[in-house]
């Protein structure tokens, strides 16, 4: 059998969450696939998390005929990253791709921030996506052109400044490795999908979405989900370097 290719997803611990509609597109198209999650993190949002959901994407990601592992990880930790690709080598292979789809988000302004937050918001957003990044370069064995790095940030930054700060660190990090791993044939790209509808937003949010976005709806995990699996193909080869609305027209 002809080795399946594997990707690494990062924060895919949550059944509506965008990594997981990301790890379920690709497991369709034929991808071995990795998760990353942190129910520690989860389970501190409103919208909480059920220790089950994990191996159940796993079991749906295995009904594709692919493949899949989860580690539990925390991000904050500096040592971290080896230790993810140190697992999934063992269980599954070489890492082609790497969508970083993990964040930390705890609302809070420029005069309410405390310095702990903000630094764990920069450990988690943009320490850990340099090491992972790191990682990844150091050990890349693909074809010149197969490999991919995919990021999905946000410019949510007025009441969110810890979060929004380090999402803007974040997406520097991951175009400047477009260009550090040319010899590699690695692309790199970042996705703004704009508010999504990941189990966060109230009714009233929702409308309020809605009515400022072209297509008259809220962004949903799949909207991402295509457009990763898009980038990941060999016709999504040629973007490189970009940080790439797909919002609906959000306005």
């Amino acid at each position: 059998m002809t080795q399946r290719p594997i990707v690494l997803i990062t924060g895919a611990s949550r059944t509506i969450g965008i990594g997981s509609s990301i790890a379920k597109e690709l497991a369709k198209s034929g991808w071995d696939v990795a998760l990353t999650y942190w129910q520690p993190y989860d389970t501190s949002m409103p919208w909480g998390s059920n220790p089950k959901e994990v191996q159940s994407l796993c079991n749906k990601l295995e009904q594709f005929g692919v493949r899949s592992t989860a580690i539990e990880v925390d991000l904050s930790l500096t040592d971290s990253a080896s230790r993810i690709f140190d697992i999934v080598e063992h269980d599954l292979g070489n890492v082609t791709v790497m969508v970083i789809a993990h964040c930390h988000s705890v609302d809070s302004d420029i005069l309410s921030t405390s310095v702990e937050s903000f630094d764990l918001h920069f450990a988690v957003n943009a320490r850990a996506t340099w090491l992972l990044i790191k990682e990844f370069g150091e050990r890349f064995r693909g074809e010149t052109g197969s490999g991919r790095i995919v990021a999905i940030t946000s410019d949510h930054t007025a009441g969110n400044l810890p979060y929004g700060a380090s999402k803007g660190a974040m997406d520097r990090i991951v175009l400047a490795s477009a260009q550090e791993f040319r010899s590699l044939g690695i692309t790199a790209n970042v996705i703004n999908p704009g508010a999504t509808d990941t189990g966060w937003m109230s009714e009233a949010l929702k409308t309020d979405m809605q009515s400022i976005t072209l297509l008259d709806r809220v962004g949903m995990p799949q909207d991402c989900a295509n457009l990763v699996r898009f980038l990941c193909s060999k016709e999504g080869g040629w973007i490189n370097r970009q940080l790439i609305y797909s919002n609906g027209g959000l306005q």
